[in-house]
């Protein structure tokens, strides 16, 4: 009986193949029978696939529902808040603020307020219908002699090669015509971002692209005539981002273009390697000289840095060295473990890298606690998608938001789940030509614009609604989480944050203890 599942199909193919063949008014079923008919020979005599050999045509099934499964979780299994990375509600919310539709929901929340899926911002009595109607942060330091006005929410690093020709155009032109700005990722600056003139934030990874000898070290002189542009308004070293904090990567060179190799100053076919570690800085004073470096090649620009934050002492160890050399970056990005669009090992999207919550609060702390924060601004990024979410973030010690998936789903993603194959139906992760025909830049930069615009105005409704002038105002004791079933506080109740000064005056009284003892700013390492 065992045999019979590996015999029973070919042999049932067979003879319906032989049927329409003899049987003159069924031949034209034969245009459909052959092809099966092969598909199942081919099957039963490749020794490849195990299943497929034992269950002959039958076993393709399986693949079919597994290419099939995220489509039907999504649409007919999942509920509206069941989702992952972004639930329907979320992806709801950005698609109806990008096509102007009503983002309005009835009948109350669908969130257990009883829960820990429910915190919330505590309102006032007396909003304040007089703030402003919108904002701005300078970033850029005494050291800076072009600060830069940035929008409290910017488009996050998404490089071309990761997104179509088509995607960075259109999120260019929707960033000139929000007035925001647009991280090139590190993937350099194409001829995409400069189409339509929308202001850029330069990102430098390790692979150095744009700006590197051929032996992949940085070039300063490269990076001069580039950064000193009028459109590049800020430039950022990317340290680690959240989906792979610590990896690096390649873009094999099969997909390497002349589109991607003139931006990136790599040779056409050839593999596009990003190390772990950058080659420019090994310890904390040479990451700040290197900030310093950028600066001045840049003409005065702001310059700063990105992370996804790993190792307390290391943090620590880069605030002792902008102590030790009076150099501050011009802002961090940190960076949430939550967050990430491209592809990326399974086990460290899952397993490595602090959350933005926890990360946002430990630099907010580092600065805070060595009288550092008013000299550096803070950019929070990672799944970023609303005006709540930005308050949030704000009332952790932020300074501005960026977003990348959002504007993904601005774009028209649907969260198909196939950033990495090439494969994207809605053409924004993707280089084959003909799926990003389908998305049209002038249409889309619109949304985007009206995604980031609307985005904004959710968060001074809420500004308002709590009695402030400004994003800047709201503090950890304006947020409240529920600490257990039965007893909810404000967020200093959970997480514990520093005064300003503590770490110079009495680091032992901070939670920080060791991660202070042990820092070096000669070096990430630990020293005990």
């Amino acid at each position: 009986m065992s045999l019979i599942p590996r015999y029973v199909v070919p042999l049932a193919v067979v003879v319906l193949t032989a049927a329409c063949w003899f049987v003159a008014p069924l031949r034209w079923a034969l245009v459909l029978f052959v092809p099966i008919l092969l598909i199942t020979l081919w099957d039963f005599l490749q020794n490849r696939h195990a299943l497929r050999r034992n269950y002959p045509l039958i076993a393709r099934v399986r693949w079919l529902f597994e290419d099939l499964r995220p489509f039907l979780r999504a649409y007919i299994v999942e509920s509206d808040r069941e989702g992952r990375p972004f639930n329907i509600d979320e992806r709801a919310l950005v698609y109806a603020r990008a096509k102007g539709d009503i983002s309005t929901h009835p009948m109350g929340t669908e969130l257990d307020v009883y829960s820990d899926e429910y915190e919330w911002l505590g309102h006032s009595i007396a909003p304040n219908e007089d703030a402003p109607k919108s904002w701005h942060v300078r970033v850029g330091g005494e050291a800076c002699t072009k600060p830069y006005d940035s929008a409290l929410l910017n488009i996050s690093a998404m490089s071309f090669g990761s997104l179509s020709a088509n995607a960075i155009e259109a999120l260019n032109k929707g960033a000139a015509i929000g007035g925001f700005a647009h991280d090139t990722g590190e993937g350099s600056i194409s001829r995409y971002h400069r189409k339509h003139g929308g202001d850029l934030i330069w990102e430098l990874g390790s692979g150095y692209f744009g700006c590197r000898h051929k032996d992949g070290r940085f070039n300063p002189e490269l990076f001069a005539e580039q950064a000193q542009d009028d459109q590049v308004k800020m430039v950022e070293i990317k340290l680690s981002q959240g989906a792979k904090p610590g990896h690096g990567g390649m873009l094999p060179g099969a997909k390497v273009t002349a589109e991607i190799a003139a931006a990136r100053k790599v040779d056409v076919g050839e593999d596009c390697i990003s190390p772990p570690a950058h080659s420019a800085f090994s310890t904390p004073i040479e990451l700040l000289q290197f900030v310093a470096q950028l600066r001045e090649l840049s003409g005065g620009k702001p310059a700063g840095f990105k992370l996804c934050v790993g190792q307390p002492h290391e943090i620590m160890a880069v605030v002792k060295a902008m102590i030790e050399t009076d150099i501050t970056p011009d802002f961090i990005v940190v960076d949430g473990a939550e967050g990430g669009t491209g592809a990326a090992p399974q086990e460290l999207t899952d397993n490595v890298g602090m959350p933005l919550r926890e990360g946002l609060i430990l630099v907010r702390n580092a600065l805070v606690g060595a009288n550092l924060k008013h000299r550096v601004r803070i950019g929070a990024s990672g799944k970023v998608h609303s005006g709540a979410g930005m308050a949030r973030s704000f009332a952790l010690g932020a300074d501005w938001c960026n977003a990348a998936r959002a504007f993904m789903f601005s774009l028209g993603c649907v969260q198909s789940m196939k950033c990495h194959t090439g494969e994207c139906p809605t053409g924004v992760a993707t280089q084959v030509d003909w799926r990003q025909k389908g998305l049209v830049v002038d249409d889309k930069a619109e949304r985007v614009a009206r995604f980031q615009h609307e985005t904004l105005k959710s968060l001074r409704e809420i500004v308002v609604a709590m009695g402030y002038d400004n994003p800047w105002q709201l503090t950890q004791h304006d947020m409240y989480q529920r600490i257990d079933s039965a007893k909810a506080g404000p967020l200093d109740e959970v997480y514990r944050f520093v005064q300003p000064g503590q770490l110079l005056e009495d680091p032992e009284s901070t939670h920080y203890a060791h991660a202070w003892r042990v820092s070096r700013a000669e070096t990430f390492r630990r020293v005990n």
